[in-house]
C-alpha cells in the first residue's frame, strides 16, 4: 500500500523481533521489481520459505545411515542387495 507493488510475492520480509510488552515489531524488508530478480538475489532458504525452493532431491540423513549400517552387516555381493541395488 506504501509502495507501487506489482505482484505481493516479489515482497520478502524477514528478521521479526518483538518489542518487550507486545504490541509492536520490527522487522526488514526487501521488494523486488520481479520475480526473475528476486530468484537471482535471494538466498535460497529465504527462497524455500516463500515456497519458490526447488525441493531436496535424493535419500534422507536418516535412510544413508540406514542403508550403510545394513552394508556394514553383510558381506561380498550381498552389499549391493543390502545397498537395494538392482536384484
Amino acid at each position: 500500500s506504501m509502495y507501487k507493488v506489482h505482484d505481493s510475492q516479489c515482497i520478502q520480509l524477514f528478521g521479526f523481533k518483538t518489542a518487550f510488552g507486545g504490541g509492536r515489531s520490527t522487522g526488514f524488508g526487501l521488494i523486488y521489481e520481479n520475480l526473475d530478480k528476486m530468484k537471482k538475489f535471494e538466498p535460497k532458504y529465504r527462497l524455500k520459505r516463500a515456497g519458490l525452493g526447488a525441493e531436496k532431491a535424493g535419500a534422507g540423513r536418516r535412510s544413508k545411515k540406514d542403508t550403510k549400517n545394513r552394508r556394514k552387516k553383510v558381506r561380498g555381493k550381498e552389499k549391493t542387495k543390502a545397498a537395494g541395488g538392482k536384484k
